[in-house]
Protein backbone atom coordinates (compact mmCIF):
# COMPACT_ATOMS: atom_id res chain seq x y z
CA UNK A 1 0.00 0.00 0.00
CA UNK A 2 1.11 3.62 -0.21
CA UNK A 3 0.30 6.56 1.75
CA UNK A 4 -2.57 8.49 0.71
CA UNK A 5 -2.31 12.02 -0.74
CA UNK A 6 -2.10 15.69 1.51
CA UNK A 7 -5.66 16.13 0.28
CA UNK A 8 -7.12 12.78 2.32
CA UNK A 9 -4.89 13.46 5.17
CA UNK A 10 -6.44 16.69 5.60
CA UNK A 11 -9.63 14.69 5.25
CA UNK A 12 -9.38 11.82 8.05
CA UNK A 13 -7.87 15.37 10.14
CA UNK A 14 -11.58 17.17 9.89
CA UNK A 15 -13.18 14.19 11.28
CA UNK A 16 -11.53 14.20 14.51
CA UNK A 17 -13.70 15.83 17.04
CA UNK A 18 -11.16 16.35 19.86
CA UNK A 19 -7.87 17.47 20.23
CA UNK A 20 -5.14 14.83 20.27
CA UNK A 21 -1.67 14.37 19.87
CA UNK A 22 -0.21 11.53 17.92
CA UNK A 23 2.67 9.40 19.75
CA UNK A 24 3.96 6.01 19.52
CA UNK A 25 1.51 3.52 19.88
CA UNK A 26 3.38 1.00 21.93
CA UNK A 27 4.35 3.95 24.77
CA UNK A 28 1.52 5.25 24.96
CA UNK A 29 -1.37 1.62 25.12
CA UNK A 30 1.91 0.52 28.14
CA UNK A 31 1.18 4.33 30.03
CA UNK A 32 -2.31 4.09 29.50
CA UNK A 33 -2.32 0.24 30.94
CA UNK A 34 -0.65 0.76 33.67
CA UNK A 35 -2.69 4.12 34.72
CA UNK A 36 -6.74 2.48 33.95
CA UNK A 37 -5.13 -0.77 36.22
CA UNK A 38 -4.30 1.85 39.24
CA UNK A 39 -7.73 3.48 38.78
CA UNK A 40 -9.98 0.47 39.08
CA UNK A 41 -10.64 0.18 42.72
CA UNK A 42 -13.57 -1.28 43.23
CA UNK A 43 -16.97 -1.29 45.88
CA UNK A 44 -17.08 -3.48 48.66
CA UNK A 45 -20.33 -3.39 49.94
CA UNK A 46 -19.45 -6.11 52.58
CA UNK A 47 -16.69 -4.74 54.07
CA UNK A 48 -18.33 -1.43 54.47
CA UNK A 49 -21.46 -2.95 56.75
CA UNK A 50 -18.41 -4.82 58.77
CA UNK A 51 -17.13 -1.42 59.29
CA UNK A 52 -20.80 -0.16 60.39
CA UNK A 53 -21.16 -3.26 62.03
CA UNK A 54 -18.12 -2.87 64.84
CA UNK A 55 -18.29 0.89 65.10
CA UNK A 56 -21.65 1.06 66.03
CA UNK A 57 -21.96 -2.09 67.64
CA UNK A 58 -23.90 -0.92 70.23
CA UNK A 59 -26.88 -0.14 67.73
CA UNK A 60 -26.55 -2.79 65.27
CA UNK A 61 -25.32 -5.98 67.39
CA UNK A 62 -23.31 -7.39 64.92
CA UNK A 63 -26.90 -7.93 63.01
CA UNK A 64 -26.75 -5.97 59.75
CA UNK A 65 -25.92 -7.52 56.98
CA UNK A 66 -26.86 -7.39 52.40
CA UNK A 67 -29.62 -9.94 52.17
CA UNK A 68 -29.25 -11.82 48.48
CA UNK A 69 -32.93 -12.25 48.21
CA UNK A 70 -35.79 -9.84 49.31
CA UNK A 71 -36.95 -12.45 51.91
CA UNK A 72 -35.34 -13.19 55.34
CA UNK A 73 -34.71 -16.51 57.59
CA UNK A 74 -38.46 -17.32 58.42
CA UNK A 75 -37.38 -19.80 60.97
CA UNK A 76 -35.43 -17.35 62.48
CA UNK A 77 -37.78 -14.66 62.67
CA UNK A 78 -40.41 -17.08 64.40
CA UNK A 79 -37.81 -18.29 66.76
CA UNK A 80 -37.71 -14.29 68.04
CA UNK A 81 -41.82 -14.08 68.11
CA UNK A 82 -42.08 -17.18 70.35
CA UNK A 83 -41.04 -14.82 73.18
CA UNK A 84 -42.29 -11.81 74.46
CA UNK A 85 -40.20 -9.19 72.09
CA UNK A 86 -37.68 -7.23 74.07
CA UNK A 87 -36.09 -3.98 72.95
CA UNK A 88 -32.93 -5.54 71.38
CA UNK A 89 -35.17 -8.46 70.11
CA UNK A 90 -37.02 -5.91 68.15
CA UNK A 91 -33.76 -4.18 66.97
CA UNK A 92 -32.59 -7.44 65.64
CA UNK A 93 -35.26 -8.43 63.91
CA UNK A 94 -35.47 -5.38 62.09
CA UNK A 95 -32.17 -5.31 61.18
CA UNK A 96 -33.08 -9.22 59.89
CA UNK A 97 -36.93 -8.75 58.32
CA UNK A 98 -36.99 -4.66 57.38
CA UNK A 99 -36.96 -4.47 53.76
CA UNK A 100 -36.00 -0.50 54.70
CA UNK A 101 -32.77 -1.62 56.01
CA UNK A 102 -32.06 -3.36 52.38
CA UNK A 103 -32.93 -0.38 50.35
CA UNK A 104 -30.92 1.62 52.59
CA UNK A 105 -27.68 -0.82 51.42
CA UNK A 106 -28.36 -1.06 48.08
CA UNK A 107 -29.04 2.45 47.93
CA UNK A 108 -26.02 3.42 49.14
CA UNK A 109 -24.06 0.50 47.21
CA UNK A 110 -25.63 1.96 43.88
CA UNK A 111 -24.04 5.52 44.95
CA UNK A 112 -20.83 4.34 46.27
CA UNK A 113 -20.40 2.58 42.78
CA UNK A 114 -20.90 5.53 41.26
CA UNK A 115 -18.43 7.61 43.24
CA UNK A 116 -15.50 5.49 42.28
CA UNK A 117 -16.34 5.55 38.70
CA UNK A 118 -15.40 9.06 39.36
CA UNK A 119 -11.55 7.73 39.92
CA UNK A 120 -11.61 5.57 36.98
CA UNK A 121 -10.00 6.62 33.80
CA UNK A 122 -12.81 7.05 30.39
CA UNK A 123 -12.27 3.98 28.05
CA UNK A 124 -10.24 4.69 24.94
CA UNK A 125 -11.80 5.88 21.89
CA UNK A 126 -10.19 3.18 19.04
CA UNK A 127 -11.24 4.52 15.43
CA UNK A 128 -10.28 2.03 12.42
CA UNK A 129 -10.19 4.34 9.08
CA UNK A 130 -9.88 2.95 5.60
CA UNK A 131 -9.41 5.75 2.60
CA UNK A 132 -9.35 5.49 -1.32
CA UNK A 133 -8.04 7.88 -3.64
CA UNK A 134 -7.93 6.53 -6.92
CA UNK A 135 -5.87 3.61 -7.01
CA UNK A 136 -4.27 4.20 -3.83
CA UNK A 137 -5.59 2.65 -0.51
CA UNK A 138 -4.62 3.38 3.22
CA UNK A 139 -5.69 1.81 6.81
CA UNK A 140 -5.60 3.73 10.13
CA UNK A 141 -5.82 2.70 13.52
CA UNK A 142 -5.81 4.86 16.27
CA UNK A 143 -6.47 4.73 19.87
CA UNK A 144 -6.86 7.94 21.65
CA UNK A 145 -7.38 9.05 25.81
CA UNK A 146 -8.09 12.63 27.06
CA UNK A 147 -4.81 13.86 27.98
CA UNK A 148 -6.41 15.60 31.12
CA UNK A 149 -7.70 12.83 32.71
CA UNK A 150 -4.38 11.18 32.66
CA UNK A 151 -2.74 13.87 34.14
CA UNK A 152 -5.82 14.45 36.63
CA UNK A 153 -6.12 10.82 37.41
CA UNK A 154 -4.89 11.15 40.93
CA UNK A 155 -6.92 14.27 42.01
CA UNK A 156 -10.07 12.52 40.33
CA UNK A 157 -9.38 9.41 42.57
CA UNK A 158 -8.79 11.51 45.60
CA UNK A 159 -12.07 12.94 44.98
CA UNK A 160 -13.90 9.59 44.45
CA UNK A 161 -12.13 8.41 47.98
CA UNK A 162 -13.60 11.39 49.53
CA UNK A 163 -16.98 10.96 48.58
CA UNK A 164 -16.78 7.29 49.09
CA UNK A 165 -15.66 8.16 52.76
CA UNK A 166 -18.11 10.03 53.12
CA UNK A 167 -21.10 7.97 51.92
CA UNK A 168 -19.95 5.63 54.47
CA UNK A 169 -20.57 7.97 57.33
CA UNK A 170 -23.61 8.83 55.66
CA UNK A 171 -24.87 5.24 55.75
CA UNK A 172 -23.86 4.62 59.35
CA UNK A 173 -25.83 7.81 60.60
CA UNK A 174 -28.81 6.32 58.66
CA UNK A 175 -28.60 3.17 60.04
CA UNK A 176 -28.36 4.33 63.92
CA UNK A 177 -30.99 6.66 63.07
CA UNK A 178 -33.59 3.67 61.71
CA UNK A 179 -32.28 1.57 64.63
CA UNK A 180 -33.29 4.50 66.87
CA UNK A 181 -37.01 5.06 65.26
CA UNK A 182 -37.53 1.35 65.82
CA UNK A 183 -36.42 1.68 69.52
CA UNK A 184 -38.66 4.12 70.13
CA UNK A 185 -41.20 2.20 68.43
CA UNK A 186 -41.28 -0.66 70.94
CA UNK A 187 -41.36 1.69 73.73
CA UNK A 188 -44.30 3.56 72.19
CA UNK A 189 -46.08 0.39 71.47
CA UNK A 190 -45.46 -1.25 75.05
CA UNK A 191 -46.81 2.03 77.12
CA UNK A 192 -49.41 2.40 75.19
CA UNK A 193 -50.60 -0.85 75.50
CA UNK A 194 -49.88 -0.98 79.29
CA UNK A 195 -52.13 2.01 79.44
CA UNK A 196 -54.68 1.40 77.86
CA UNK A 197 -55.16 -1.60 80.31
CA UNK A 198 -55.48 1.06 83.18
CA UNK A 199 -57.79 2.86 81.13
CA UNK A 200 -59.81 -0.32 80.99
CA UNK A 201 -59.47 -0.32 85.29
CA UNK A 202 -60.63 2.90 85.46
CA UNK A 203 -63.94 2.26 82.96
CA UNK A 204 -64.52 -0.39 84.55
CA UNK A 205 -65.11 1.11 88.20
CA UNK A 206 -66.95 4.31 86.08
CA UNK A 207 -69.45 1.71 84.74
CA UNK A 208 -69.80 0.11 88.67
CA UNK A 209 -70.30 3.66 89.65
CA UNK A 210 -72.62 4.41 86.88
CA UNK A 211 -74.71 1.32 87.41
CA UNK A 212 -74.89 2.37 91.24
CA UNK A 213 -76.06 5.39 90.86
CA UNK A 214 -78.51 4.40 88.72
CA UNK A 215 -79.99 2.19 90.94
CA UNK A 216 -79.55 4.68 94.70
CA UNK A 217 -82.05 6.88 91.98
CA UNK A 218 -84.42 4.50 91.19
CA UNK A 219 -84.93 3.46 95.09
CA UNK A 220 -85.16 6.86 95.81
CA UNK A 221 -81.67 7.07 97.96
CA UNK A 222 -79.80 9.48 95.53
CA UNK A 223 -80.90 12.86 94.13
CA UNK A 224 -80.87 13.29 90.11
CA UNK A 225 -78.10 15.60 89.70
CA UNK A 226 -75.33 13.30 91.77
CA UNK A 227 -76.60 10.45 89.33
CA UNK A 228 -75.94 12.13 86.50
CA UNK A 229 -72.45 13.17 87.46
CA UNK A 230 -71.52 9.65 88.00
CA UNK A 231 -73.33 8.90 84.56
CA UNK A 232 -71.12 11.93 82.92
CA UNK A 233 -67.89 10.13 84.36
CA UNK A 234 -68.67 6.78 82.92
CA UNK A 235 -69.15 8.65 79.42
CA UNK A 236 -66.12 9.96 79.83
CA UNK A 237 -64.04 7.35 80.72
CA UNK A 238 -65.16 5.34 77.59
CA UNK A 239 -64.49 8.00 75.53
CA UNK A 240 -60.94 7.92 76.80
CA UNK A 241 -60.78 3.66 77.11
CA UNK A 242 -61.84 4.01 72.94
CA UNK A 243 -58.62 6.47 72.53
CA UNK A 244 -55.98 4.42 74.80
CA UNK A 245 -57.04 1.60 72.80
CA UNK A 246 -56.96 2.99 69.29
CA UNK A 247 -53.71 4.50 70.06
CA UNK A 248 -51.85 1.41 71.32
CA UNK A 249 -52.80 -0.26 67.98
CA UNK A 250 -51.61 2.68 66.12
CA UNK A 251 -48.50 2.08 68.26
CA UNK A 252 -48.16 -1.68 67.62
CA UNK A 253 -49.26 -1.45 64.07
CA UNK A 254 -46.31 1.27 63.59
CA UNK A 255 -44.01 -1.22 65.44
CA UNK A 256 -45.49 -4.02 62.97
CA UNK A 257 -44.20 -1.81 60.17
CA UNK A 258 -40.80 -1.39 61.65
CA UNK A 259 -40.23 -4.84 62.07
CA UNK A 260 -41.17 -5.23 58.52
CA UNK A 261 -43.51 -8.39 59.86
CA UNK A 262 -46.48 -9.47 57.71
CA UNK A 263 -49.61 -10.22 58.09
CA UNK A 264 -49.03 -13.71 59.72
CA UNK A 265 -45.59 -12.63 61.28
CA UNK A 266 -48.17 -9.70 63.19
CA UNK A 267 -50.64 -11.99 64.26
CA UNK A 268 -47.41 -13.88 66.57
CA UNK A 269 -45.82 -10.62 67.79
CA UNK A 270 -46.09 -10.22 71.38
CA UNK A 271 -45.16 -7.83 73.77
CA UNK A 272 -44.18 -6.88 77.53
CA UNK A 273 -46.55 -6.56 79.80
CA UNK A 274 -45.12 -3.04 81.11
CA UNK A 275 -41.95 -1.35 79.97
CA UNK A 276 -38.87 -2.11 81.98
CA UNK A 277 -37.88 -0.75 85.37
CA UNK A 278 -36.02 2.73 84.93
CA UNK A 279 -32.18 2.36 86.38
CA UNK A 280 -31.13 2.76 89.70
CA UNK A 281 -28.60 5.44 88.80
CA UNK A 282 -28.82 8.16 85.71
CA UNK A 283 -26.40 8.43 83.43
CA UNK A 284 -23.55 11.44 84.45
CA UNK A 285 -21.79 13.99 82.38
CA UNK A 286 -19.04 12.49 82.79
CA UNK A 287 -20.27 8.84 81.14
CA UNK A 288 -21.90 10.87 78.38
CA UNK A 289 -18.61 12.57 77.55
CA UNK A 290 -17.14 9.06 77.89
CA UNK A 291 -19.50 7.66 75.65
CA UNK A 292 -19.52 10.33 72.80
CA UNK A 293 -17.61 9.40 69.83
CA UNK A 294 -15.15 11.96 69.15
CA UNK A 295 -15.33 10.57 65.28
CA UNK A 296 -19.31 11.59 64.83
CA UNK A 297 -21.28 10.10 61.69
CA UNK A 298 -22.38 13.89 61.04
CA UNK A 299 -19.72 15.46 61.83
CA UNK A 300 -17.65 13.23 59.74
CA UNK A 301 -19.94 13.13 56.69
CA UNK A 302 -19.75 16.77 56.13
CA UNK A 303 -15.94 17.33 56.72
CA UNK A 304 -15.66 14.24 53.43
CA UNK A 305 -18.29 16.19 51.79
CA UNK A 306 -16.05 19.22 51.84
CA UNK A 307 -12.89 17.33 50.91
CA UNK A 308 -14.39 16.02 47.79
CA UNK A 309 -15.82 19.35 47.04
CA UNK A 310 -11.90 21.17 47.51
CA UNK A 311 -10.61 18.59 45.60
CA UNK A 312 -13.40 18.43 42.77
CA UNK A 313 -13.02 22.31 42.69
CA UNK A 314 -9.28 22.16 41.79
CA UNK A 315 -10.47 19.57 39.33
CA UNK A 316 -12.96 21.64 37.48
CA UNK A 317 -10.50 25.28 37.65
CA UNK A 318 -8.30 23.01 34.96
CA UNK A 319 -10.52 21.22 33.14
CA UNK A 320 -12.92 24.06 32.38
CA UNK A 321 -10.15 25.69 30.73
CA UNK A 322 -8.79 23.10 29.02
CA UNK A 323 -9.81 19.87 26.73
CA UNK A 324 -6.62 18.05 25.26
CA UNK A 325 -6.41 14.29 24.31
CA UNK A 326 -3.20 12.38 23.65
CA UNK A 327 -3.22 9.84 20.69
CA UNK A 328 -1.67 6.87 19.26
CA UNK A 329 -1.79 6.02 15.52
CA UNK A 330 -0.51 3.49 13.07
CA UNK A 331 -0.94 3.53 9.55
CA UNK A 332 -0.36 0.83 6.78
CA UNK A 333 2.58 1.88 5.96
CA UNK A 334 5.50 2.49 8.46
CA UNK A 335 6.66 5.46 7.16
CA UNK A 336 3.32 7.61 7.68
CA UNK A 337 4.67 9.16 10.90
CA UNK A 338 3.58 12.91 12.18
CA UNK A 339 1.38 14.58 15.10
CA UNK A 340 -0.78 17.53 15.69
CA UNK A 341 -2.05 19.26 18.61
CA UNK A 342 -5.96 20.84 18.69
CA UNK A 343 -6.74 22.93 21.85
CA UNK A 344 -10.16 23.91 22.33
CA UNK A 345 -10.46 27.50 22.87
CA UNK A 346 -12.16 29.48 25.08
CA UNK A 347 -14.67 31.83 23.12
CA UNK A 348 -17.97 30.99 24.01
CA UNK A 349 -17.56 29.59 27.24
CA UNK A 350 -14.64 30.12 28.89
CA UNK A 351 -15.86 27.91 31.88
CA UNK A 352 -16.20 30.95 34.64
CA UNK A 353 -19.82 29.83 35.13
CA UNK A 354 -18.87 25.71 35.92
CA UNK A 355 -16.15 27.37 38.40
CA UNK A 356 -18.49 29.62 39.94
CA UNK A 357 -20.82 26.67 40.59
CA UNK A 358 -18.25 24.62 41.99
CA UNK A 359 -17.20 27.79 44.33
CA UNK A 360 -20.65 28.04 45.72
CA UNK A 361 -21.02 24.35 46.09
CA UNK A 362 -17.54 24.38 48.16
CA UNK A 363 -18.43 27.19 50.10
CA UNK A 364 -21.73 25.79 50.94
CA UNK A 365 -19.65 22.49 52.02
CA UNK A 366 -17.89 24.47 54.39
CA UNK A 367 -19.88 26.51 56.11
CA UNK A 368 -22.29 22.70 56.46
CA UNK A 369 -19.49 21.23 58.45
CA UNK A 370 -18.73 24.60 60.34
CA UNK A 371 -22.62 24.25 61.34
CA UNK A 372 -22.19 20.59 62.04
CA UNK A 373 -19.30 21.25 64.31
CA UNK A 374 -20.94 24.52 66.42
CA UNK A 375 -24.15 22.37 66.57
CA UNK A 376 -22.78 19.39 68.08
CA UNK A 377 -22.00 20.33 71.71
CA UNK A 378 -25.52 22.03 72.30
CA UNK A 379 -26.97 19.05 70.47
CA UNK A 380 -25.24 16.56 72.80
CA UNK A 381 -26.48 19.22 75.99
CA UNK A 382 -29.91 19.64 74.96
CA UNK A 383 -30.44 15.62 75.00
CA UNK A 384 -28.65 14.98 77.86
CA UNK A 385 -30.99 17.77 79.81
CA UNK A 386 -33.62 16.04 78.32
CA UNK A 387 -32.82 12.85 79.48
CA UNK A 388 -31.94 13.91 83.56
CA UNK A 389 -35.08 15.42 83.29
CA UNK A 390 -37.29 12.36 81.98
CA UNK A 391 -35.13 10.44 84.78
CA UNK A 392 -36.03 12.49 87.71
CA UNK A 393 -39.84 12.86 86.56
CA UNK A 394 -40.30 8.94 86.16
CA UNK A 395 -37.71 8.68 89.60
CA UNK A 396 -41.19 10.80 91.20
CA UNK A 397 -43.52 9.36 90.30
CA UNK A 398 -42.05 6.03 90.83
CA UNK A 399 -40.61 6.50 94.25
CA UNK A 400 -43.34 9.51 95.35
CA UNK A 401 -46.53 10.08 93.89
CA UNK A 402 -47.44 6.18 93.22
CA UNK A 403 -46.75 5.51 96.81
CA UNK A 404 -48.64 8.35 98.29
CA UNK A 405 -51.62 7.30 96.02
CA UNK A 406 -51.67 3.67 97.84
CA UNK A 407 -51.44 4.84 101.13
CA UNK A 408 -54.22 7.25 100.70
CA UNK A 409 -56.08 4.24 98.97
CA UNK A 410 -55.24 2.05 102.06
CA UNK A 411 -56.59 4.60 104.40
CA UNK A 412 -59.85 5.07 102.73
CA UNK A 413 -60.46 1.28 102.24
CA UNK A 414 -59.64 1.20 106.02
CA UNK A 415 -62.15 4.33 106.63
CA UNK A 416 -65.06 2.43 104.01
CA UNK A 417 -64.71 -0.53 106.31
CA UNK A 418 -65.23 2.66 109.52
CA UNK A 419 -68.54 3.20 107.87
CA UNK A 420 -66.88 7.31 107.65
CA UNK A 421 -67.03 7.47 103.80
CA UNK A 422 -69.18 5.71 101.20
CA UNK A 423 -68.78 3.34 98.21
CA UNK A 424 -68.33 6.48 95.38
CA UNK A 425 -66.15 7.94 97.72
CA UNK A 426 -64.05 4.46 97.42
CA UNK A 427 -64.52 4.57 93.80
CA UNK A 428 -63.24 7.62 93.25
CA UNK A 429 -60.12 7.45 95.42
CA UNK A 430 -59.42 3.89 93.35
CA UNK A 431 -59.53 5.74 89.99
CA UNK A 432 -57.12 8.11 91.84
CA UNK A 433 -54.81 6.03 92.00
CA UNK A 434 -55.43 4.11 89.24
CA UNK A 435 -54.43 7.69 87.68
CA UNK A 436 -51.38 8.34 89.46
CA UNK A 437 -49.95 4.57 87.69
CA UNK A 438 -50.83 6.03 83.95
CA UNK A 439 -49.30 8.86 84.79
CA UNK A 440 -46.39 7.01 85.88
CA UNK A 441 -46.40 4.67 82.49
CA UNK A 442 -46.29 8.08 80.45
CA UNK A 443 -43.22 9.20 82.65
CA UNK A 444 -41.43 5.86 81.90
CA UNK A 445 -42.13 6.34 78.05
CA UNK A 446 -40.46 9.69 78.08
CA UNK A 447 -37.58 8.34 80.00
CA UNK A 448 -36.85 5.44 77.60
CA UNK A 449 -38.02 7.63 74.60
CA UNK A 450 -34.98 10.23 75.80
CA UNK A 451 -32.47 7.23 76.55
CA UNK A 452 -33.24 6.20 72.92
CA UNK A 453 -32.45 10.14 71.76
CA UNK A 454 -29.35 10.98 74.14
CA UNK A 455 -27.47 7.46 72.46
CA UNK A 456 -28.24 8.20 68.80
CA UNK A 457 -27.01 11.76 69.77
CA UNK A 458 -24.08 10.63 71.24
CA UNK A 459 -22.61 9.30 67.88
CA UNK A 460 -23.85 12.13 65.67
CA UNK A 461 -27.44 11.55 65.28
CA UNK A 462 -29.32 14.11 67.00
CA UNK A 463 -33.32 13.34 67.39
CA UNK A 464 -35.90 15.70 68.02
CA UNK A 465 -36.24 16.42 71.49
CA UNK A 466 -40.05 17.29 72.87
CA UNK A 467 -40.13 16.84 76.95
CA UNK A 468 -44.15 16.47 77.42
CA UNK A 469 -45.75 16.25 80.87
CA UNK A 470 -46.34 12.59 81.43
CA UNK A 471 -49.83 12.03 80.57
CA UNK A 472 -52.42 12.54 83.78
CA UNK A 473 -55.70 10.07 83.56
CA UNK A 474 -56.63 12.32 86.88
CA UNK A 475 -57.49 15.13 84.16
CA UNK A 476 -60.48 12.75 83.00
CA UNK A 477 -61.46 11.32 86.71
CA UNK A 478 -61.96 14.53 87.87
CA UNK A 479 -64.52 15.73 85.11
CA UNK A 480 -66.96 13.51 87.07
CA UNK A 481 -66.28 14.21 90.71
CA UNK A 482 -68.28 16.22 93.02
Amino acid sequence: MTPVGSSALNNKTESIKKPRWVVSVGRLVGFISVLILSGCAAVDINDQIATVNREYSEFTGGNLRLLKSARADTTAILEILEQPLTQESAVRLSLMNNPAFQIMLNEHWARAAEDMKIGRMPNPALSLERIRVGDELEIGRLISISAIDLLMLPKKQRIAAQRCLAGEWQLSGKVVEKITQVRKSWVRAVATQQIADYAAQVFESAEASAELARRMEAAGNFNRIARARQQAFYADATTQLTLARQEAVARREELIRELGLDDEAAKKLVLPKILPSIPSHALTAEDVSQLAKSARVDLQWARYQLEAARAQQGLTGVTSWLDVEIAARRDGTPDATGYELELRLPIFDAGDLERASMNAETQAALNRYESVRRAAGSHLREHYSAYKAAYELAIHHRDEIVPLRKTISEENLLRYNGMLIGVFELLADSREQISAVMSSISAQQQFWLADAALRASLVGKPQSVEMMSPRSAADSTRSGEH
